[in-house]
């Protein structure tokens, strides 16, 4: 008992956390932001008790001025995480997201329930169904999504599949290149559906390719990963900003 007592407090917290970031990154699927956040906290901690006072402080500032950012980006990905008002278009653009195997990973799922209720609502709109086959995937995730909503009872007439797309950007490009070839403009004719921590980003490509979109969200996930994509979003819009894509 006397050895633990031993043992300073700021060295059991960052054992903790380094615990849990281990758990959730190595444990679970998904949580790699939630594990990347509970790093850096362990880190900061260490950072106060071994860095001199000129040194902490600096990185103090950066941290503040870091976090502050990160509040700011986070605003304008929260305030699109909804369904906007009067998301009724000719054409649904469902992105697509991982497939295991044959099925469609959770995070799909929750985009197909959405695009299932958004279709039952619009009997007049037209699905496309966004995404390629990627690495770990059985079948392309348009066809992954083409069985899931013909599976519940979506006529195959209402849905195009675009199986090419490897990226957000691909997504929305090549549904749009089909919407084109049918002889209708994409401008004010298209609502995107996605996550709801990725609609932001989703229709920021689409004001940067030119057209202007209604923003779908499909379900929420389980809390705890909602965050993590929440964290994650504040990086993959910054990438966009910086990159364009």
């Amino acid at each position: 008992m006397s050895f633990f007592k031993k043992i300073p407090g700021w060295s059991v917290i960052t054992v903790l956390l380094l615990a849990f970031a281990l758990f959730f990154k190595f444990a679970l699927r998904g949580y790699s932001y939630i594990a990347y956040t509970l790093t850096f906290f362990a880190a900061l901690i260490v950072a106060h008790r071994f860095f001199g006072k000129v040194l902490w402080r600096i990185t103090f500032i950066l941290v503040c001025i870091g976090l502050i950012y990160f509040i700011i980006v986070e605003i304008p990905i929260i305030k699109n995480a909804r369904t906007d008002s009067n998301p009724q278009r000719d054409y649904l653009v469902v992105l697509g997201a991982a497939v295991h195997g044959d099925h469609p990973s959770p995070a799909l799922v929750h985009r197909l329930d959405g695009a299932y209720e958004y279709l039952e609502k619009y009997p007049d709109s037209v699905a496309i169904v966004s995404g390629g086959k990627g690495k770990g995937e059985n079948k392309s995730e348009a066809q992954a999504m083409f069985e899931y909503l013909t599976g519940r009872g979506i006529s195959s007439e209402r849905i195009i599949m675009e199986d090419r797309a490897t990226s957000t950007k691909e997504n929305l490009l090549y549904s749009y290149e089909i919407i084109t070839d049918r002889g209708d403009s994409p401008q004010d004719s298209v609502a995107i559906l996605s996550s709801p921590y990725h609609l932001f980003r989703a229709k920021c490509m689409s004001n940067s390719i030119g057209v202007e979109a209604a923003g779908v969200a499909g379900h929420f996930d389980n809390p705890i990963l909602t965050l993590n994509y929440f964290i994650r979003e504040a990086f993959g819009i910054t990438h966009f900003w910086v990159f364009g894509w």
